[in-house]
């Protein structure tokens, strides 16, 4: 058990997925979950996938490591944290 004050990690850049083509032509929707390790300077360290579409998961992959979060403090210290994190993909009009 960690104690001490912890800040909760906060999203300062958002890249969005890049829709794959080839999911958009078979109409293919859906969320991609993934866990994601934090580094101490805010960038993402780590990605795996948890649950989501074949086609979409590689998308949503590139698009959270380019994700960056203010680093995470505990005692004003940085520190490594796991995360999970949804990406949905979704056609217009859906």
């Amino acid at each position: 058990m960690v104690e001490g004050a912890v800040q909760q990690a906060k999203l300062v850049r958002q890249q969005p997925p890049v829709y794959p083509a080839v999911a958009r032509q078979d109409g293919i929707t859906g969320v991609v979950v993934v866990k994601a390790v934090i580094a101490k300077d805010g960038t993402i360290k780590t990605v795996d996938v948890v649950s989501g579409h074949p086609l979409l998961a590689p998308a949503a992959i590139d698009a959270v490591r380019q994700w960056v979060y203010q680093p995470t403090l505990l005692n004003g210290d940085p520190v490594e944290v796991v995360t999970t994190v949804n990406v949905t993909f979704a056609l217009p009009g859906q």
